[in-house]
């Protein structure tokens, strides 16, 4: 297994202090700030080791009240709210120095049987035609601007295919569609909680970047800064994180400086398996 799966794999086992109470790490990759996926998929960690197995997550609201320092550890507060016949719900609280830094309600939901329907998953370019991770070194980053580059080459634990690619270089998408697909870069265990975790860490990973599509800009630009301010993510079906899944994202307001994204997660054979909306700080900094 590579060691980047394994590093993401180990931050999310985190460790158990107490009854409700559990300590999660960062990696140390000098990064200023810990990534906002991170502590969603730890945060919803701790709720699932409150609940009975037969309980799975369907529904999560979170907000990010101050950014995590990753040097320190981050201790998740799991507030057992409702154990009812059909759901379950927890609220879960992540701490740092002393202060709240984000704050999480999760429902979980008893299987059932009932009528069904869903979105339909958009025509796009399938992953196998899409350059994969030594094409794009090779042929695409070059051509991109330096922060792209630095960003795609480094290792990771989730390999990404967008399929507007060229937004990167300064091409508007008016109608703001921005795909990506992605799946770990190994096979993951067959915990459906493990998968489920993954889903949650990479459904922050590039959808605020969504709320430029349409102005041929990135948040990679030095002009801008940025913050999840919000993010919520509903499950809807069974899914394997480490098999190629559809992120739909567009953004139907940017104002303010604040925008809002939202996107729908498909597998491969169209199957919509979750749905993701958040709003977040798309900040151009002031010029002196």
């Amino acid at each position: 297994m590579s060691s980047a799966v394994q590093d993401l794999l180990a931050i999310l086992d985190i460790e158990p202090l107490d009854v409700n109470l559990f300590r999660g790490r960062s990696p140390q990759t000098g990064w200023q700030r810990v990534f906002g996926g991170q502590v969603i998929a730890q945060a919803l960690v701790a709720t699932v080791r409150t609940v009975d197995a037969d309980r799975l997550p369907h529904s999560m609201h979170a907000y990010f009240i101050l950014p995590g320092d990753p040097k320190v550890p981050i201790i998740y507060d799991v507030d057992r709210i409702r154990d009812g016949k059909s759901f379950t719900t927890r609220r879960v609280t992540g701490r740092q120095h002393g202060h709240p830094i984000f704050s999480m309600l999760v429902s979980f939901h008893a299987q059932e049987e009932g009528i069904d329907h869903q979105a339909s998953m958009p025509d796009v370019t399938p992953p196998e035609k899409l350059p994969d991770e030594t094409e794009m070194r090779e042929k695409l980053l070059p051509s991109l601007p330096e922060p792209v580059r630095r960003y795609y080459e480094r290792e990771r634990p989730i390999e990404m295919r967008p399929v507007e690619i060229d937004r990167y270089a300064g091409k508007k998408y008016p109608e703001g569609n921005f795909n990506v697909w992605f799946r770990t870069v190994e096979r993951l265990p067959d915990d459906p909680a493990i998968h489920q975790a993954v889903l949650a860490y990479a459904s922050d990973l590039t959808l605020l970047d969504a709320a430029l599509t349409r102005h041929g800009r990135t948040l990679f630009e030095s002009d801008f800064m940025a913050a999840s301010l919000d993010h919520a993510l509903w499950l809807h079906r069974p899914f394997r994180a480490d098999e190629w899944l559809l992120y739909a994202q567009d953004s139907p307001n940017l104002h303010g400086s604040r925008g809002l994204s939202r996107g729908l997660i498909f597998t491969r054979d169209g199957t919509l398996v979750a749905s993701v909306a958040q709003e977040g700080l798309v900040r151009e900094r002031r010029k002196s």
